[in-house]
């Protein structure tokens, strides 16, 4: 009977949660090098479509670095990074494509088979997201930078209760095709969809102020402090494009934006309906 009870108050303590998020947009962004781990993804995916039927509408924009480059590396191509961008050429880019696409395909299916609807959505079909070539020191090739989102596609699949996934690829007035960072991707879609919350699902706890340290974990920064981190080199390697990910969100409009480790049991349920959270949230 205790369990029963103590099950009950935990919904109870969600309902100001479930009611306030009621048909708001969360956008998840789902990183590539955990994206591969089968119970892991089985475990997020299941709070995707807890999410979706709690009336909340949840977006999903997926990476594929660890798929891509391992299909390179069989191929007999090398994979080269310039600050942190992969160099695309043509090979690389159909490359990228082909993986996105059997990641996208994966998931739309296990999110059905959790019995909830998912559609996959390829960003460069219908100008869905708009790019131009990314202007570097030394040439990216077909890579580029966000210049438009066409919400209007994706508000048409959530006013359906569809789960919207979507793989990062861009289109530019130029007719190519272009390979688009995800975390910017997600950041730009959630912007334009004016969403409640934007989360970056990812394979650390959050923000520590002393990576040595577990008990440092800040569970709440302002853009600001974020700054302030980052020039005191606290925040750095792959967090700077995640937190500056965040910074877009709430630069474009998005309320709140999260930071979760997705190896916790039910880290989305966790951050979203209840009072303490788990991750790192980054406020305006």
């Amino acid at each position: 009977m205790e369990e029963a009870i103590r099950k009950a108050d935990v919904l109870i303590e969600a309902l100001p949660y479930i009611k306030k998020f009621h048909k708001k947009v969360i956008v998840i962004k789902y990183g590539g090098s955990i994206l591969g781990e089968e119970k892991i993804r089985e475990g997020v995916l299941e709070d995707i479509v807890f999410l979706s039927f709690m009336g909340l509408r949840p977006v999903l924009v997926h990476g594929g670095s660890p798929n891509i480059s391992d299909r390179m590396r069989s191929s007999g191509k090398k994979s080269e990074f310039i600050d942190g961008m992969r160099v695309t050429d043509e090979e690389t880019l159909g490359i990228v494509e082909e993986e996105l696409k059997n990641l996208n395909d994966i998931i739309v299916k296990e999110i059905d088979g959790l019995g909830a609807k998912a559609v996959s959505l390829n960003g460069k079909d219908d100008k869905l997201i708009q790019a131009e070539k990314k202007k570097a020191k030394i040439d990216l090739g077909l890579v580029g930078c966000i210049t438009g989102i066409n919400e209007e596609l994706i508000t048409e699949e959530l006013k359906k209760d569809r789960i919207a996934v979507i793989l990062p690829m861009g289109t530019g007035k130029d007719k190519k095709t272009y390979n688009v960072n995800a975390d910017e991707a997600a950041a730009s879609i959630a912007g334009a969809l004016g969403a409640e919350k934007f989360v970056l699902l990812t394979n650390v706890k959050g923000i520590l102020r002393n990576p040595e340290d577990q008990h440092s974990f800040l569970s709440s920064l302002t853009i600001g402090e974020v700054h302030g981190l980052i020039e005191e080199n606290i925040i750095q390697q792959g967090m700077i494009p995640k937190v500056k990910a965040c910074i877009l969100a709430l630069e474009k409009g998005v309320k709140k934006t999260h930071i979760i480790d997705a190896r916790t049991p039910h880290g989305l349920l966790l951050e979203i309906f209840t009072d303490q959270g788990i991750g790192t949230e980054i406020l305006r």
